[in-house]
Order: C-alpha cells, then structure tokens, then sequence
C-alpha cells in the first residue's frame, strides 16, 4: 500500500511538472515510475507526452508503442500518436491515428479538431466538416459531460457515475445526461433502470437518432425484442433508404424471429454498400442461427474477403466449431494479426480464431500462444474480481438458509411452467435445452436476463449508489412481493415463448440466485448442468463470449469461479434438497436414453423418442454450440484439455481439490 502511495505521488508530481512546461522534469519523473512499474497506462502516457513536448521524437514514439502494445484501445494514446505525427508532418498518418482516437474516445476534442483541419488542408471538405461537427458539439457540452463521456471510454465507470449523477441532481432534465447516466447503468448491468432513463429522455427529444439507437441496443440487450422491434421500425419509417435503419430493423426483425424480412433488409443493405463486412456477418449469424450452416459459412467468408482484418467474420467461422480453416486463411490471418494498426477487438477476435484454428491442426503449441493473447486482451479490459465474486457468492450461503426458506414456504407464484438449465457456461447446457426443448410440451427460448435483473433491482445499485442488502433484504419480502415477482417473470418472459406448458431459461449463471428462484416460482424445476472441471473451464478459457462471463479469461479466475460455483451448489444441495438436479455432461454422453428418462421424470413429463433424436429438431439456437446440437452425441470434447496439459498449472492450482 505504501509503495503504491509513493507511484501516485511521483506520478503526479510528474503531471505537474507537465503542467508547468517543465517537460525534462516531467519525464524524468515519469521514467523513475516506470523504473518501478514499466507496464503502468498512466505513467506510459505521462512520458509520452513530455518526450514530445521535449522534442525527443524518438523518444516519445517509443513510449507511444509500449503504451499501444500495453492499452490498444487507449484514446489517448492515439491522439498522442496524432500529434507526433502531425509535428513531423506525416498528415496521413496523423489523419488516420486521431480516427482511430475518436474512435475508442469520442470524448477527444482535440482529435475531431486537427481531424479536420488535416482533412481540410487536404481538400476533403465533406470529411473535414464532419469532423469539426463533431468537435463543435463537444464544444457545446457542459465540461462535466465531456469529463464524463471520458471516463466512460477510459474505463472509469464508477468515478463516471458519480460526476453524471451529479450533474442530473443539478440539471434533471438534461438528455445528454441521461444518455449517459443510462450507458453507465448498460455497462455495470444494471439495465432496468438505463432502460427507464433512455425512454425518458426519448420522450424529451423524440427526433434525436442517436437516443434512439442506444435504447434499441438496450433494449435488445434485455431481450425486449418486440420493443426494439417497435423502436426500429420508428427509424427506418422516418427514412426507408438509410442503410443504418435498415440494418437496425433487419437486426431485430432476426431477434423475433421474422428471418425472411431481416433477409430482404440485409439484402438491401448490401445492394447499396456492396460488401460491407459488419452486414455480411450480421447476415451469416443469422444464417447460423436458422441452422443454414453452407450460407452461413459464405457469408463470414464474403466478410473477411471485404476487409481481411475484420476479425468478428473470422471468430464467427471459428465459433461454428465445425469448421477448419484452410492454410491460405490461417496465413492470412497470422498476417493481420501481425499488423500493428489492428483495432483492438478485430486482434482479440483472430487471436482467438487462430487458437481453434491452430488447435484443429494439433499444433497445440501455437494453439495456446493465440488462446492466451486473446484472453490476456479481454482481461486487460475485465473490470472481473474474483475475491469480490467470492464474496458475493459467500453472502448467498450466509442469508439463504433453511429457516429462510421454511419462513417464506407457500409464497411467491405457483406456477410451474419454468425449467431452469444452469450451472457454468460450456458445461452442456445448451445440449439439455435441445434435448428439453424436442419435446412436444417444452418450449426453448434462450438465456433469458430476468433472474439477473431482479437481483440487480434487489441491490439498489443503480438508485443508491451503493451496493444495496441483497441478498439479506430476501427476509424482509412480504408474500404479495415474493407473489408479484413470480408474477412478472412469468409474464416478461411471455414473448419468447411459443405456446407449450413449459419453457426453458437457460442463463448459466442463474446459479448464483436459485433462492431467489425459488422463493419466487417455488414450483419451478431447476437443472445443474455439471461438465468435468478441467474440460469445462478450459473451454471456457478458449471461448471468446459476446458479454459477461469475464471470469474466463484467465485460467486461475476461472478455476477459482468453478470452485466457487461448486461450493455454492453444495450450498443449495443442503439448504433445498431434492429441488435441483444435477445432470453431469458426460453421463449424458454414455448413457443418453437413461439421461433423458431421468430429466423428463425430473420436470413430470412423459418420456418422447423425440428427445433422443434431438439434433432433428428445428429451432433457433443462439449459443456457441448451436453448431454441435444440431448433430448426434458425440465425445469429441472430452478430455479435450489434455493436449494442452503443459500450460494448465494456474488452471490444476485455482481448483485445487477438483483437480484431476
């Protein structure tokens, strides 16, 4: 603690020093921290700066590159690169750095503005214009929103918070504000009340686009599709040939379920920007999704034929599973990869793309080389804690107690149409939806965000700034209370539903809140989805998640989260017996039929052959495995860890007993 109190006080002398125009001093300071702490973000830039100022080029674009190398999507630090390359009077090359600062902070005033006055002196009036649009409407903000939207982008969400509440206790009705305040709310999860605050600032500013697409997004992200839908629809009536509104409407036409018009929409959008990559591969997720495995394949390919290093189009192949690069593509890949201008994600996305590609080949060498720089990216990003996750999985066991659940018995909604399939993701779960939902009473839906909201709601977190009682305000429930949220489940999750008595929410991590489950659906059947530690967490570790579930990218967090997780399951083993069955993955795999009889038994259901040829059956599968359940039981993944055994030791240490 206090070497650390030392690194900020030498760092921020150094920021005075800067300050003052005393450039030498402020990088000898800086340079004494990193003597210290060489991988520091702040310290990096604060050197990075001063060398500039001091005119030491050389100097200065070394620090920019351990900087970029360290923060890839630091804003900043591109703008820095902007600047040198404006003092040396590369243009070009100053264009394309402050885009690429805009890009990862759109906060960056000084960016859009020599943006445009490049662009300018170049002729290219159209571009300049819009860039100096954008730095005039920063201009405009209050400085609180500027410093705001630049923590955001920084990665300083809770300090974000504080300043945009702040300014909307002052300024209630401020739409930028609440814009922002409801951003915030989407990256810390808290979306019920982001949702609440993008409707109203919609209703303030009907006309203002931008409100619009973020409360679409939201929307989407809650799995509200019909409201997306609706909002979608409001854009694209405004303007029919805008290809952004096009895509909007196409996306969330696929979300409900309406492929055919999300196909036409991709198709106009595609006719009026030929090969576009983002819609390319919007278009093959769909495709994949509807189970049109060749169509799919073309469309990602089409994708990455656009823009070689557009790294979503190829994770999406690796992400079949099926698929197997070829030696051109794996080249190809290996040579975007190598470019030092890659944006950040398109780097995470081949990185992991190269590690199934390379693994597919046995060459688990290199195989592991690209699954560890992949995750080694994401967890630089990761806000994850595993101590705080194991804290917050602790006060699961110390509230949720038999004498809790003997107070509560009788109370929340009766209903038993719900089948929970949890437990950790890759453990098979998406194999128990297919094999459930086959049946003619089951409906599939998806991972549904319900459970989560309401614990969310529980905390407080969005309202009191603080992390609120849950779960220990569970005691204080009344029945109506525990009766209504039973109620409104039932009732939100509706939509996704296509008619048959019983439903599958198959959100993994469920697991944290089952007694919150069941004080609310009390009759609802839950489902374990238990795969072998080392498997399961090792195909955690090589999956690149689309959000959440960042405690896998890192072998030791996320066998740490198996243990807390298998702890915590222990817990409710005790504490509700007989309300949760597990169902381990491969005895699944050696004995389907008596799996099935047990599961169907479990839910009160009569046994169907349907069940068993479940690769048969034809449904939407959204999930990374939506490729493997559409084909018979196969083993191909177990003991799939094996091969890479030589890197695992963080992995065999975090579980410890579980370890193999």
């Amino acid at each position: 603690m206090a070497e650390e109190t030392e690194k900020a006080q030498a760092l921020d002398a150094a920021r005075q020093a800067l300050r003052a125009g005393r450039h030498a001093d402020a990088l000898a300071g800086a340079e004494a921290v990193l003597g210290r702490a060489p991988d520091d973000v702040d310290t990096l830039y604060v050197a990075a700066v001063a060398a500039r100022f001091a005119g030491r080029q050389k100097d200065a674009r070394a620090f920019q590159d351990r900087l970029l190398t360290i923060a890839p999507d630091y804003g900043r630090a591109w703008q820095e690169r902007g600047h040198l390359a404006r003092d040396t009077g590369d243009s070009d090359a100053a264009i394309a750095a402050y885009r690429r600062a805009c890009r990862y902070n759109p906060a960056l005033h000084a960016s859009w503005k020599w943006q445009a006055d490049l662009l300018a002196a170049r002729g290219r009036h159209g571009e300049a214009a819009a860039a100096r649009a954008q730095a005039d409407r920063l201009s405009s903000l209050p400085r609180d929103l500027v410093a705001v939207t630049n923590m955001i982008h920084e990665g300083r969400v809770l300090k974000a918070e504080a300043l945009c509440r702040r300014f909307l206790q002052a300024h209630p009705h401020h739409v930028e504000a609440m814009r922002l305040l409801a951003d915030i709310g989407s990256r810390l999860g808290v979306l019920d009340d982001a949702d609440f605050l993008l409707e109203s600032a919609v209703a303030f500013e009907p006309d203002n686009v931008q409100l619009r697409l973020d409360w679409i997004r939201l929307l989407r992200k809650r799995q509200k599709f019909a409201a997306a839908l609706a909002q979608a629809e409001a854009l694209y009536e405004r303007d029919p040939d805008n290809p952004l509104f096009q895509s909007q409407l196409a996306i969330e036409a696929m979300q409900t379920g309406d492929y055919e018009r999300a196909f036409a929409l991709f198709d106009r959008v595609l006719a009026k920007l030929p090969n576009d990559p983002a819609t390319l591969t919007s278009r093959g997720h769909a495709l994949k999704t509807r189970g049109e495995h060749d169509a799919a394949v073309a469309s990602y390919r089409a994708a990455t034929a656009a823009i070689p290093g557009h790294g979503d189009a190829w994770y999406s192949l690796a992400n079949l599973k099926t698929y197997r690069f070829t030696d051109a593509e794996i080249a190809q890949m290996h040579d975007q990869v190598g470019r030092a201008d890659l944006g950040f994600m398109d780097r995470v996305n081949l990185s992991f793309a190269l590690g199934k590609a390379h693994e597919d080949r046995r060459e688990y060498d290199e195989s592991f080389r690209f699954y560890a720089q992949g995750n080694d990216l994401k967890r630089r990003q990761s806000r994850y804690d595993a101590d705080a996750m194991s804290a917050e999985l602790a006060l699961q066991r110390e509230f949720c107690t038999p004498d809790l659940f003997a107070a509560k018995a009788g109370m929340g909604d009766p209903a038993p149409d719900p089948i929970f399939v949890l437990g950790l993701p890759r453990a098979g779960s998406t194999l128990i939806e297919q094999i459930l939902a086959s049946h003619s009473q089951v409906d599939g839906t998806m991972e549904l965000p319900d459970i989560l909201s309401l614990a969310h709601r529980l905390r407080g977190r969005m309202k009191g700034g603080g992390q609120g009682h849950y779960p220990a305000n569970l005691a204080g429930l009344s029945a109506e209370q525990l009766r209504e949220m039973g109620e409104q489940f039932i009732e939100n999750t509706r939509i996704h539903r296509g008619g048959a008595p019983f439903f599958i929410d198959k959100m993994p991590n469920n697991f944290r809140h089952i007694g919150l489950i069941h004080l609310i659906l009390p009759n609802a059947k839950i489902i374990d989805a238990r795969r072998a530690p080392m498997d399961c967490c090792f195909s955690g570790f090589k999956q690149l998640f689309a959000e959440g579930q960042e405690f896998t990218y890192g072998l030791y967090e996320i066998g740490r989260y198996y243990r807390d997780y298998v702890a915590l399951m222990d817990h409710w083993d005790r504490v509700l017996p007989g309300r949760v069955l597990r169902v381990v993955h491969e005895d699944v795999l050696d004995d389907l039929e008596g799996q099935v009889r047990r599961m169907l038994d479990f839910v009160g259901l009569p046994f169907e052959r349907a069940c068993l040829e479940f690769h048969k059956t034809d449904r939407a599968v959204r999930t990374a495995s939506s490729e493997q359940v559409r084909r018979p039981i196969n083993k191909s993944g177990v003991g799939s860890w094996k091969p890479f055994e030589p890197w695992l030791d963080p992995l065999k240490k975090a579980l410890g007993p579980l370890a193999p």
